[in-house]
C-alpha cells in the first residue's frame, strides 16, 4: 500500500514536538538587527504547528523597497531539462539537478509591485520566473537557492534509455549557477502564487509590515525570514520553528507533509478495484496523487511502483490458486516490463509535470475507450469465447470459495 511506502520515504516527528495550531505560543518579538545597520526585522511568533501566519515588522532606510526571502532548512531535489533552441537554433539537451533546494521557498515583494506580478501570474505555469523577479526588483532577495550546488549533464534520449544522465559538465560559475537555480526553483514550485507574494506594506519612513504564511502541509523544522532592500542592504535572518504530529508525516523527498491516513484509505479502495481488473492500481493512483497532494510527479511515479508490488503479489497468489495465469506469456511480458523499468525513471527527469499529465491522460483515455468498446453488445456477440472464459472464471471462483468454506 502507498501508506507503507510513504512512511518509508518520511521521517517520524515525535509527539512531544506537537503543538496545537490554534494555541501556538506567541513568543516575544525576535528582532534581528541588520548586518549593515540598515534594516531591522522582527516576527511576532517563533513557533507554528503544521503551518500558520507570522507577522513580520521592521524598518529600512527611508524610501527604500523591502523584499523578504523565506525558506526552510530541509532540502529537496529539483530537476530542470533545458531543450529550448538557442540563438543558433540548436537544442542544448542539458540536464540540471540539485539536492540542495529548500523544501519551502518564497519571496515577498512590496505591494507596489502587485501590478507587475499580476501580469506574470496571467501567464500561468509558463511564466518566466527570472524575468518576474527582475521586473519586480525581487532578484536582490534571491539569495539562498543561488548558492546551492548544481550538477549539469550533457544528456540525450539514448543516454536515458541506457540508464545514464549523460556526460557531467564542469562546475557552473556563480552567475550561471544563480540563473540555473532560478530555473530549478520554478521547476519545483511551479505556481507564481507559491513563489512570489507582493504583499509587503512599506511606509515612506522605511517601516514595513508583512504577513508571511506557512501553508498547512509545509515541511517541518526551522524557517528563516530575511529582509533585503538591495544587494548590500539586508537584515540578519529571523527564525521560527514549524512542528507536526502524527498522523501528519513529513515526506522528505517530496518536501511536503500530509495526513497519512488519507492515502491509506484511498489506496485501499483503488487496490480492490485494480486487482479486479488484473492491474495493481498504479495507473489510477498516479494521477490522483499528483492532483490531490503537492508531490512532484517523479516522486509520485517512484512511490507508486512499490505499492503495486503489494497488490500484484496478493493478486498473483489468488489468481494462481484458480489457475488463471499463463506463466509463459506473463514471464515474457515481465521481461519487457523489467527493461522498461530501467528507462522510465530516467525519462521522468526529462519531462515537466504538464507533459507528464498530458501523456498519462491520453494513455488513460485510449485505455478507457478500448475497455468501453469491449463492453458493447456488438463486440461481445463476436467474442463468445471471451464470454465462456468469464463464465468459467466465475465458476472456478465459486468453487474456490466453497472449498474454503
Amino acid at each position: 500500500m502507498v501508506m507503507l511506502c510513504l512512511v518509508l520515504a518520511s521521517y517520524y516527528v515525535p509527539f512531544s514536538q506537537a503543538q496545537d495550531k490554534t494555541a501556538a505560543p506567541a513568543a516575544a518579538p525576535a528582532t534581528a538587527p541588520a548586518s549593515t545597520g540598515g534594516i531591522t526585522l522582527s516576527v511576532d511568533k517563533t513557533a507554528l504547528s503544521n503551518g500558520g501566519e507570522v507577522t513580520v515588522t521592521g524598518k529600512t532606510q527611508p524610501g527604500k523597497p523591502v523584499y523578504l526571502e523565506v525558506w526552510n532548512d530541509n532540502k529537496v531535489s529539483a530537476v530542470f531539462f533545458d531543450d529550448k533552441p538557442n540563438k543558433e537554433g540548436v537544442r542544448p539537451y542539458k540536464l540540471y539537478l540539485t539536492e540542495g533546494l529548500p523544501a519551502f521557498y518564497q519571496i515577498y515583494a512590496p505591494a507596489s509591485t502587485k501590478e507587475v506580478f499580476e501580469k506574470f501570474k496571467k501567464m500561468g505555469a509558463k511564466y518566466p520566473y527570472s524575468d518576474a523577479l527582475k521586473e519586480m526588483g525581487a532578484d536582490v532577495a534571491f539569495s539562498v537557492p543561488a548558492k546551492m550546488p548544481i550538477e549539469a549533464f550533457q544528456t540525450s534520449l539514448m543516454a536515458s534509455i541506457i540508464g545514464s544522465r549523460g556526460d557531467k559538465l564542469p562546475a557552473l560559475d556563480p552567475q550561471e549557477n544563480k540563473r540555473r537555480a532560478m530555473q530549478l526553483t520554478k521547476a519545483r514550485f511551479r505556481s507564481p502564487g507559491k513563489m512570489i507574494s507582493p504583499t509587503v506594506d512599506v511606509k515612506p519612513d522605511g517601516s514595513f509590515t508583512a504577513k508571511v504564511k506557512i501553508i498547512e502541509g509545509s515541511a517541518p523544522g526551522k524557517y528563516f525570514i530575511q529582509a533585503f532592500s538591495d544587494k548590500d542592504l539586508k537584515s540578519a535572518p529571523a527564525t521560527l520553528e514549524n512542528s507536526i504530529s502524527f498522523p501528519v508525516m513529513y515526506l522528505s523527498n517530496g518536501g511536503t507533509s500530509l495526513n497519512i491516513l488519507w492515502p491509506f484509505l484511498l489506496t485501499l479502495g483503488i487496490g480492490v478495484f485494480g486487482v479486479l481488473m488484473g492491474a495493481g492500481g498504479g495507473f489510477i493512483l498516479n494521477p490522483i496523487l499528483v492532483s490531490i497532494w503537492p508531490l512532484p510527479h517523479n516522486i509520485v511515479a517512484g512511490t507508486v511502483m512499490p505499492t503495486v508490488l503489494f497488490s500484484q503479489g496478493s493478486g498473483i497468489y489468488n489468481y494462481s490458486k484458480i489457475k488463471f495465469i499463463s506463466w509463459k506469456l506473463g514471464v515474457t511480458m515481465g521481461l519487457a516490463m523489467l527493461l522498461g523499468g530501467f528507462i522510465g525513471p530516467k525519462l521522468t527527469e526529462l519531462i515537466t509535470l504538464d507533459q507528464f499529465k498530458s501523456v498519462f491522460g491520453w494513455i488513460l483515455l485510449v485505455l478507457a475507450a478500448l475497455m468501453f468498446w469491449q463492453t458493447t453488445p456488438g463486440y461481445l456477440d463476436k467474442n463468445k469465447k471471451e464470454q465462456a472464459i468469464l463464465k468459467e472464471f466465475k465458476k472456478r471462483a465459486e468453487e474456490a470459495a466453497k472449498a474454503k468454506g
